[in-house]
């Protein structure tokens, strides 16, 4: 009986890969929303992408359907979706009027956001797991989108509002190839039990983004974003004392 020397052929996971390909769709919308001057439209199905992105790797993980091919298909979606789309949504909105300035911050953003997936994809292997060197470009994406959509939501307009977004821009950027250290909070057990006040404590917090979603959003990213700050500094100096007291031994 003869054996087919034919490869056997090698498919894809498809639920992972849904919710991948969902978030790079919602990337590509927010493109699209932006030129068409829906910036509101825009900046919320860039956070969509990122309930989409938190879901794809976890259901992988519960499905037992991880695969390289997954994880740099993520990667590209993520390009698009919090690299490519923050930046045109940005630019559409406000930079477009600062000439060159406008269009080299876009760039940076865009180019940062390119590196530190980049450099994530390198160092996951080897990297400690707590923690994110530099910030991640969920949370980026996260800071431009939210300010615009405070902006648009409150109608603040003019020249102010248009140096805002270059400063928010610009810095995202620079803090995804940064060094800084941000908690990545995978080794939190949502599974487990919690006590009582926690539960008080998320019922307050959704209340409140029921009031103001745009700003209190915005707010806690960039809350987030100034944490890393704090434990970086806390890490250093925690390293610091740890080698004085290995010489003074």
């Amino acid at each position: 009986m003869k054996q087919s020397n034919k490869p056997r052929s090698k498919g894809i996971y498809l639920l992972p890969n849904l919710f991948t390909t969902s978030a790079l769709f919602a990337g590509f919308y927010a493109i699209t929303g932006a030129i068409n001057g829906h910036f509101e439209i825009a900046v919320i199905v860039i956070f969509i992408a990122m309930i989409l992105d938190g879901l794809d790797g976890r259901v992988a993980r519960m499905t037992n359907t991880q695969s390289e091919f997954g994880a740099q298909y993520d990667s590209l979606a993520d390009l698009v979706s919090f690299g490519v789309a923050p930046a045109a949504v940005a630019y559409a909105w406000g930079l477009s009027s600062l000439g060159k300035l406008g269009w080299m911050a876009a760039f940076v953003y865009a180019t940062c956001g390119a590196l530190r997936l980049a450099r994530f994809n390198v160092q996951h292997n080897t990297a400690d797991k707590r923690y994110f060197t530099g910030l991640a470009s969920p949370a980026a994406a996260a800071l431009v989108a939210g300010y615009i959509w405070v902006m648009v939501d409150y109608e603040i307009t003019g020249i102010a509002a248009v140096y805002g977004v270059l400063a928010v821009t610009t810095l995202s950027g620079l803090l995804m190839v940064s060094n800084i250290r941000y908690h990545s909070f995978k080794e939190l057990n949502f599974t487990g039990k919690v006590p009582f006040v926690v539960s008080v404590i998320i019922m307050l917090i959704l209340a409140l983004v029921y009031v103001a979603p745009p700003l209190v959003i915005f707010v806690g990213f960039l809350v987030y974003a100034g944490s890393g700050l704090v434990l970086t500094a806390n890490l250093l100096r925690q390293k610091r004392r740890i080698k004085k007291t290995a010489n003074d031994a």
